[in-house]
């Protein structure tokens, strides 16, 4: 295997980011007195917010009237902002008034976020509804510019700057919504996106778990938060599989549900602890720094696993012998 190639998925880089970000961490070589917070969350917000551009700019603009597709938007408001955001928002106000509390209101950021950009083109290697799947980035991504304010607000109140918070949003979500138009008219190879957003994201987990201050953080809440985070992706993930199969819904229609449900966005998660919360954010960073190490492992469960090629090739070819796939679309 080449290293392009390698470089090419994101389950290797981010597993390589991570290996790297927590031997830096436990060695105490993290250059921390020339990458102080404020300059991290800097880098941090500059490099999701082009990460962002380029993202969204693979969606164009169509086949977007929520009264023709109100099943699909809805179904994407759901899954990708109320459903997704329970199990953490359940696991900080469990844990808020504890001992453990500054390393909890890392969760607050986690439910806050919406589903990760690349939810469509992973429906689309996975043969899940693409047009869902694309449709619903775009609206849930508009959305988040005030469902993220909220969530931070219902949770921490007046405990985080919503002045900062809102100027972040804005940087990493409401910018590149509109400068993404501009280049959705230039063709950019999929290789390419691929190895630069890769290389991003391995910047980002180093930059964010390798500076994370776990030396207070004892083994029972690092437990805590991986069970939450199991819980969110594992769980959730798995009992909506359940669920929609048991009700008769297509292979395309729960891909795309899945993902959107249980693949969060860490990136945002990233840049809102660090630009809003300061010094601190090394604290909140163990409960996000905790469930990018589960995220990794849920993404390798669901390329080898959960929607494995045979699996798929089975599933597809008896939604094909039902008629129950085009049926779904028409009704998105």
């Amino acid at each position: 295997m080449k290293p392009v190639d390698l470089a090419k998925s994101t389950a290797f880089m981010m597993s390589m980011a991570l290996i790297i970000a927590l031997l830096t961490n436990f060695a105490g070589v993290f250059p921390s007195d020339v990458l102080d917070s404020d300059l991290r969350a800097d880098i941090t917000v500059l490099l999701l917010a082009v990460m962002m551009t380029l993202s969204l700019s693979r969606y164009r603009f169509s086949n977007l009237n929520p009264v023709t597709h109100w099943r699909s938007v809805g179904r994407a408001l759901l899954m990708g902002l109320i459903v997704s955001s329970l199990i953490p928002l359940a696991g900080y106000f469990l844990l808020k008034d504890s001992e453990w509390g500054a390393e909890a209101a890392g969760l607050v950021f986690i439910a806050a976020t919406p589903f990760a950009a690349s939810v469509a083109p992973l429906s689309y290697i996975l043969r899940g509804d693409m047009e869902h799947a694309a449709r619903g980035t775009i609206y849930v991504y508009v959305a988040s510019l005030l469902w993220i304010p909220f969530v931070v607000w219902l949770a921490m109140g007046e405990s985080v700057d919503m002045a900062s918070l809102v100027i972040t949003v804005v940087e990493i979500i409401g910018i590149p919504l509109v400068v993404s138009r501009l280049l959705t008219r230039f063709e950019i190879s999929r290789d390419l996106m691929s190895v630069f957003l890769n290389c991003c994201i391995f910047v980002l987990v180093w930059l964010s778990v390798g500076s994370t201050n776990f030396s207070t953080s004892t083994v029972a809440i690092l437990v805590a938060f991986a069970v939450i985070a199991a819980l969110r992706s594992f769980g959730l993930g798995s009992a909506i599989e359940v669920a929609e199969r048991r009700a008769g819904l297509p292979w395309g229609q729960r891909v795309a549900d899945i993902l959107m449900a249980s693949y969060k966005n860490k990136g945002i998660a990233i840049a809102l602890c660090v630009a809003t919360l300061g010094p601190m954010a090394s604290f909140a960073m163990v409960a996000i720094a905790t469930s990018i190490v589960v995220e990794i492992s849920w993404v390798i469960f669901m390329d080898s696993v959960l929607f494995s090629r045979r699996r798929m090739e089975r599933e597809l070819a008896r939604d094909a012998e039902a008629g129950t796939g085009a049926e779904v679309r028409e009704q998105a």
